[in-house]
């Protein structure tokens, strides 16, 4: 049963205490919340399936139970409108959520992209290749493991970031929209690919500071402001970015084929949709949605 239960993977979860158990130990490895009833044979029929899968995994996964009787304001908060659900957590971030009963092997197919592989401890040593100055054979390693291990989308994704570091953007762009449609609807690709796409567009000649006085001369000239955002969202200037894109719409909303509701989808996508500012700009997105 749920209560009671005793494990190192395996935690009941509340208000109190899920910042540390779920969102803290989230960037260590992925962590399953299960939000369920006693009232719902359904949860009683799915948590034998989680405690064997979390068992299984050998603590590359960590099980946190939250019992939506006792913890039921708080769990409002996360919009459970059903039990049981199950979120998945990586990076403080909701990457997948699955509601009403789930299989063991479709929990499998969904957990498998998010726990640690043996293509990880591989992919360690194609790193330490490219920090050591050798980035075709770190290139050429990467591709073998990804040959080996399609599904992980932790090695297309680790591509991408190192030709990000070597300034090649289109390239790192190019390999996502290649990718499976699996692997590219992953929750970190899709932020790393929305990122990516800014940075393609930044212009590395750029004097800031002249750009600044620029638009501040010429306030109404949305290509500055569109260049200025570039550099804000690359510093990771996100409120400053997302203030910029209210006054886009409010000039032009139809300004290049509607680009700043785009580029502020974009933006949500980089900051994660369980972020303060994604509510908070929402409503300005939805206005100027045609």
């Amino acid at each position: 049963m749920i209560d009671g239960v005793s494990s190192p993977y395996i935690y009941a979860g509340t208000s109190e205490n899920f910042k540390s158990l779920v969102l803290e130990n989230s960037h260590r490895g992925p962590v399953l919340v299960n939000f369920w009833s006693k009232k719902a044979d359904s949860c009683l029929r799915q948590y034998p399936i989680l405690d064997q899968l979390v068992h299984q995994y050998d603590g590359r996964l960590l099980l946190v139970n939250v019992d939506t009787e006792s913890e039921f304001v708080f769990t409002k908060e996360y919009g459970i409108a059903s039990v049981p659900t199950l979120k998945l957590f990586r990076n403080e971030q909701v990457v997948e959520t699955m509601h009403g009963f789930q299989s063991e092997a479709d929990l499998k197919k969904i957990l498998e992209r998010y726990v640690t592989r043996d293509s990880d401890l591989k992919l360690a040593d194609a790193i330490e290749l490219f920090t050591n100055g050798n980035a075709r054979a770190a290139y050429e390693k990467i591709a073998e493991l990804i040959v080996e291990d399609p599904i992980s989308p932790r090695l297309p994704l680790t591509m991408c970031k190192l030709l990000k570091h070597e300034g090649r953007h289109e390239e790192a762009i190019k390999l996502i929209e290649s990718l499976h449609a699996d692997i590219r609807s992953n929750a970190e690709v899709q932020q790393f690919y929305a990122l990516l796409g800014f940075f393609n567009d930044l212009d590395v000649m750029v004097d800031i500071e002249s750009l600044k006085q620029q638009s501040e001369a010429l306030p109404d000239d949305l290509s500055l402001k569109r260049k200025q955002l570039t550099v804000m969202v690359t510093e990771s200037q996100f409120e400053e970015a997302l203030k910029l894109l209210v006054e886009i719409m409010e000039i032009d909303p139809g300004y290049e084929e509607n680009y700043a509701q785009q580029a502020m989808l974009r933006l949500f996508a980089i900051i994660g949709a369980g972020h303060p500012l994604v509510d908070l700009y929402r409503k300005n997105l939805q206005r100027y949605v045609h």
